[in-house]
């Protein structure tokens, strides 16, 4: 069991557990909708004064990457499922996840949406499968 099977995480005390304290690399910024730096103005459920990470507004040009810690093998008993909630509001702007296996050195994109017109929160879930340990 992969520890973060069914815990819910969220940025309100610090980066969330299933994250790298030190892989939140330069151009993510931890912030809230007050922070006035432009929507979203809250979090997913309405809640302006609730956390979230953004790409700081010089990084528009360029990415940054978010990584988990290892996670375990998964098998029959133990799927990995990882929903994540996400703004994209620029029509330019494309958000990725990779999956990177231990005896790999390259990281496989396994899902990705790309800016739309319609700025709002969404929700995905993706499923994991791997026989050996990985991050995502």
């Amino acid at each position: 069991n992969s520890g973060f099977s069914c815990d819910k995480c969220d940025f309100e005390t610090n980066l969330c557990k299933a994250l790298h304290e030190f892989n939140l690399q330069p151009g993510w910024i931890k912030r809230n909708g007050q922070s006035g730096v432009g929507p979203p103005y809250s979090d997913r459920n309405g809640n302006e004064s609730a956390y979230f990470l953004s790409l700081s507004s010089e990084m528009q040009s360029s990415s940054a990457t978010l990584r988990t810690n290892v996670f375990l093998p998964t098998d029959e008993e133990h799927i990995c499922q990882i929903t994540f909630h996400y703004w994209v509001s620029q029509m330019s702007g494309t958000l990725m996840v990779g999956l990177q296996k231990h005896s790999e050195d390259t990281v496989v994109n396994i899902w990705q949406v790309s800016g739309e017109l319609q700025s709002q929160w969404k929700a995905h879930t993706i499923t994991i499968n791997s026989t050996e340990k990985y991050e995502v």
